[in-house]
């Protein structure tokens, strides 16, 4: 399994659905646990990294995380 790369700012799209039917969430805080917000209700919760990771369909990056890249 590889390492999905993402900061805090990122939106995260999951495989499932939050139950306001958003599947955007952002990342609010990074370590082990990992802190996002749901992108349509607002609701935020915790989740254990490795958790979070298999969840993860695709990661739209911010725009500070691209303008730190240099893009």
């Amino acid at each position: 399994m590889s390492i999905i790369k993402f900061s805090v700012g990122d939106i995260l799209v999951l495989k499932k659905k939050h139950p306001c039917d958003s599947h955007n969430f952002m990342v609010l805080r990074m370590g082990s646990d990992v802190r996002i917000v749901c992108c349509g209700c607002g609701r935020d919760m915790t989740m254990p990294r490795e958790t979070l990771e298999k969840a993860i369909k695709k990661v739209i990056p911010s725009e500070d995380s691209n303008k730190k890249d240099g893009n």
